[in-house]
């Protein structure tokens, strides 16, 4: 299996990091991408690639609730860490909390998919309450190689369906869909698993049974039996299509 999203770095692991990621081994995982925040997580980012060659890797990018006054810095120090990055993340819009700078958001994301566009590097997309103004980003940025993943997708089936008509977009589904009542379920059953990529967010997004827990990689086991589950089918067929995803998007020129 492949973490396609996992904040490794983030100082909740720091009590046995060592211990999470051989947990993380043991369960099946092989690779871990790790997006990048802003430029206060690049330091414990790159340590953990250095502890853990081969099985961590780097996203580079500026998460949209990380966007403010001084975003162009923010831009500037991201665009600085790019070399050795198998994606340009997390980046997105994100108005749940706050519009004070939607326009600054829409700034930055538009700024980095020209990143993607420039260095041939996939994306990763963070979307929350934000979805016509991602479409329209997408639409006015499209171009032939655009290619990423919709993380922790919350949207509806349509609203990923029109996004896929502006790039090559999968849907990283997460522990939200072992959540009772989780609309998200629907969502995945009609969700050709060519389209889908596993993560976990962690240490946020824990599945159940964890739920309210922190979060780690190992627990991508959950979210893939749940997936198996909603469409009838095996385990192990889902852990091998999203493998086959996940390595065609980040890892396969």
């Amino acid at each position: 299996m492949i973490d396609t999203h996992v904040h490794l770095y983030d100082s909740a692991f720091d009590p046995d990091r060592d211990q999470v990621v051989e947990r993380a081994k043991k369960a099946g995982v092989t690779h871990c991408i790790l997006p990048a925040i802003d430029k206060s997580t690049y330091t414990a980012l790159h340590e953990c690639l250095e502890r853990y060659p081969g099985f961590c890797h780097k996203a580079s990018g500026l998460h949209p609730t990380s966007v403010g006054a001084d975003y162009d810095l923010e831009l500037g120090h991201a665009y600085s860490k790019m070399s050795g990055s198998v994606a340009i993340g997390e980046i997105g819009l994100d108005f749940y909390w706050s519009h004070e700078y939607a326009g600054e958001q829409i700034t930055a994301f538009e700024q980095q998919l020209e990143w993607a566009r420039d260095l041939d590097l996939p994306v990763i997309i963070h979307s929350r309450s934000a979805f016509p103004e991602l479409l329209a980003s997408l639409k006015k940025c499209a171009f032939p190689a655009i290619r990423g993943v919709l993380h922790a997708w919350s949207g509806s089936r349509e609203v990923f369906e029109q996004a896929c008509r502006s790039g090559d977009f999968y849907m990283g589904i997460g522990g939200v869909v072992t959540f009772k009542n989780a609309r998200l379920a629907e969502i995945v059953r009609e969700t050709d698993l060519e389209r889908i990529v596993l993560e976990t967010d962690a240490p946020w997004l824990t599945p159940s049974p964890y739920r309210g827990k922190r979060n780690e990689s190992a627990y991508l086991t959950f979210i893939a039996r749940k997936i198996a589950q909603i469409k009838d089918i095996s385990i192990e067929k889902v852990i091998g299509q999203t493998t086959q995803n996940a390595l065609s998007l980040f890892f396969e020129k």
